[in-house]
């Protein structure tokens, strides 16, 4: 069934009231609750003393009352005792050591971190295994390496590189290093690489620390794995680039490599909600959660009032509750369940408000979990199937992060986003995949947003997709560097040149440039380039789609295809506006004949599908607006099923402002 719950702290509350909090769970068909991941002090008061009895009280009431419980791991807040004991626990980073007081602001590989988050671990999960009421289990939260970067942890880098590379020579060549007088010409002169003004190394470091967290939280999961029963999971809640809200790839964790040790998927969504709820940032981060792992996942947090700028309009948390699902989440769980009345997240409110009175969230949470529970089985497991995926690079953010510093307007994610938003708006589901993904022929188009820096292999992989049908879009600076972040002394893009029928070695600032020659309607608004541009010169056969619309670059192409092999390579040499590249996928996916259009809808109509247990076609169609909208039904006849009424092809169809249809057809 799907799962509809809340993170539940008994710990928190200022008074007496769990079989309240029950009763009012009950109402609104809750059926899951998150708890123990916050609070290792309340767990372990003093050093070797342990108190479960909050643990106890909620998990004997939830299972009473048929409300099953996720438990979480309680490491990723050290108590006080901890700290004064090993005040090293707290991480060094490049601006000096963490102080006490926020959250996660340790070192995840330091010994007495590791030997006390293990005993705790172990007491909790020995202490609760048995319990009928536990259906899985939580590691750490929203892990990360906090920037970790002490002489304990230069030194395990030391011993990384050694064992990567064949000697000192091969590294000093591969980063470049004579550069500034940087060489290191023994291995106990290794410099800390803090301040280092090498990308290259800068690079490799990162990639380090981000296997710090792929072995935490395996070493976790391991752990937990020796406690867990039959038909019990363990996740995680991976977060992503925070900007206010969830933004993009997480730069200091490899998603993919870190979802391995889990038996299922879990994030955290968080969004722009009322006048600015596009239903976007659900759809993005639940398309990078879901291929994580190839399937189902669960939204362990989301928003349920939020920030006072979050409290949702009417009928806006039942519209982004099915937003996940439709996106393939099997759970939708909210932090949390009651505000909270200390501390600094005082005002990031929960589905109840600090007086615990029922409130129009709540009252709409109530219709959500009604209907979760009557349309599971039609909904629950969904799976989603498309033909587009974006290429991501962890490798690729860091670098071109590295290049901020010169450079404000190059950002990965930004280019990431704009790519997807671009599809997303016009109704074309996409995967994710990383670089290392060796199936390529499963999609008929790849976008590929700045690979920066890339391996040999995996560029020739990429022609190689292309030679053999599939159709792949990159955008600026691909193909630039190797994996480590050193620039192709080749012809640019490189090894893709093949494939893109181009070339180019110069790249200026777009002021006040924009494209002509194109084959789209754009408006002069979004006509303008911004940042960087690449002069791309045209093999002859090569079709040039856009030129720079520009005294002196205007004879450089901006935009080209090719066609190499049986499929096609298209190069993006700068960054389009939302608009201009909204309008520029369109007419793309036509060219390439990937897509007919049948829908004739675009943004504010958004339509997600996929597949039921039973083999079903199912299509959410939501209404991102404040207007009420209408279309005639595109597919074949079938069942709306909130209001279980027939509804047949070319029928019009109205939605009403913050609303949604689903459709079951066949």
């Amino acid at each position: 069934m799907l799962l509809f719950g809340v993170a539940y702290y008994d710990e928190y509350m200022p008074y007496e009231r769990l079989q309240e909090d029950i009763r009012m769970m009950k109402e609104a068909n809750i059926n899951v609750v998150r708890i123990a991941e916050s609070t290792w002090s309340t767990l372990e008061p003093q050093k070797g003393i342990f108190d479960f009895t909050h643990i106890d009280r909620v998990l004997d009431a939830m299972y009473e009352n048929n409300i099953k419980v996720i438990v979480g791991t309680p490491t990723y807040a050290v108590p006080t005792w901890l700290v004064k004991e090993y005040p090293d626990v707290l991480a060094m980073t490049s601006k000096g050591q963490n102080k006490y007081g926020p959250r996660q602001n340790m070192n995840i590989t330091h010994p007495a971190y590791r030997y006390y988050s293990e005993r705790v671990i172990r007491k909790l999960l020995g202490h609760v295994q048995d319990h009928p009421g536990i259906i899985g289990y939580q590691v750490d939260n929203e892990t990360k390496h906090y920037q970790v970067s002490g002489d304990a942890v230069q030194l395990q880098f030391v011993k990384y590189m050694k064992n990567k590379f064949i000697s000192l020579d091969e590294i000093n060549f591969r980063f470049g290093l004579d550069y500034w007088s940087n060489r290191i010409n023994a291995w106990e002169d290794f410099p800390n690489v803090d301040e280092t003004i090498n990308p290259s190394l800068k690079g490799e470091f990162e990639k380090f620390r981000r296997n710090l967290v792929t072995e935490f939280l395996a070493w976790q999961v391991g752990i937990v794995n020796e406690y867990k029963k039959e038909g019990q999971f363990v996740t995680h809640n991976f977060d992503f680039e925070w900007r206010g809200y969830s933004y993009g790839i997480q730069p200091d964790v490899n998603h993919v490599d870190a979802s391995k040790a889990m038996d299922i998927a879990g994030c955290d969504i968080y969004h722009p909600s009322q006048d600015d709820l596009t239903g976007l940032e659900i759809a993005m981060c639940g398309d990078i959660t879901r291929s994580m792992k190839n399937g189902n996942y669960l939204v362990l947090e989301t928003e349920a009032q939020g920030f006072a700028g979050w409290v949702p309009y009417p009928n806006q948390l039942r519209q982004q509750a099915f937003s996940h699902i439709a996106s393939g989440a099997t759970l939708v769980e909210y932090w949390h369940w009651h505000s909270i009345h200390n501390a600094c997240e005082t005002y990031w409110k929960g589905l109840l408000s600090h007086d615990f009175m029922p409130n129009p969230t709540y009252l709409e949470a109530k219709t959500i979990g009604t209907e979760f529970e009557q349309l599971s089985k039609d909904l629950d497991e969904l799976k989603v199937v498309n033909d587009v995926a974006i290429m991501y690079s962890n490798i690729s953010l860091t670098a071109i992060h590295e290049f901020k510093r010169f450079r404000q307007d190059m950002d990965y994610n930004d280019q990431v986003k704009t790519f997807y938003k671009a599809l997303y708006e016009n109704n074309i589901g996409c995967d994710f995949i990383t670089e290392d993904f060796s199936a390529l022929d499963q999609y008929k188009m790849i976008l590929v947003p700045s690979l920066y820096a890339s391996s040999d292999e995996v560029l020739e992989r990429l022609n190689a997709y292309v030679e053999n049908g599939g159709h792949i879009v990159y955008s600026l600076r691909s193909g630039f560097c190797d994996e480590y972040v050193k620039v192709r002394h080749s012809v640019q893009p490189g090894i893709i040149s093949k494939a893109c029928g181009l070339t180019y070695n110069q790249f200026v600032d777009s002021k006040n440039i924009g494209l002509k020659g194109m084959d789209i309607d754009v408006s002069d608004g979004d006509n303008v380039l911004s940042g960087w541009i690449e002069l791309l010169i045209p093999q002859e056969k090569t079709e040039v789609l856009a030129y720079y619309d520009h005294p002196y670059w205007g004879e450089y192409a901006a935009i080209t295809h090719n066609q190499y092999g049986q499929g096609s390579a298209t190069y993006i040499g700068c960054t389009l506006s939302d608009g201009l590249l909204h309008n520029f996928v369109q007419m793309l996916l036509k060219k390439t004949q990937l897509r007919c259009f049948e829908i004739g809808m675009t943004f504010p109509i958004i339509v997600r599908k996929s597949i039921n247990k039973n083999k079903e076609k199912i299509a959410f169609v939501f209404n991102y607006s404040m207007k009420e909208q209408n279309f005639s039904w595109p597919y074949t006849d079938g069942v709306e099923l909130i209001e279980n009424k027939i509804i047949k092809s070319e029928d019009k169809v109205v939605i009403q402002p913050w609303d949604f249809i689903i459709v079951k057809y066949a």
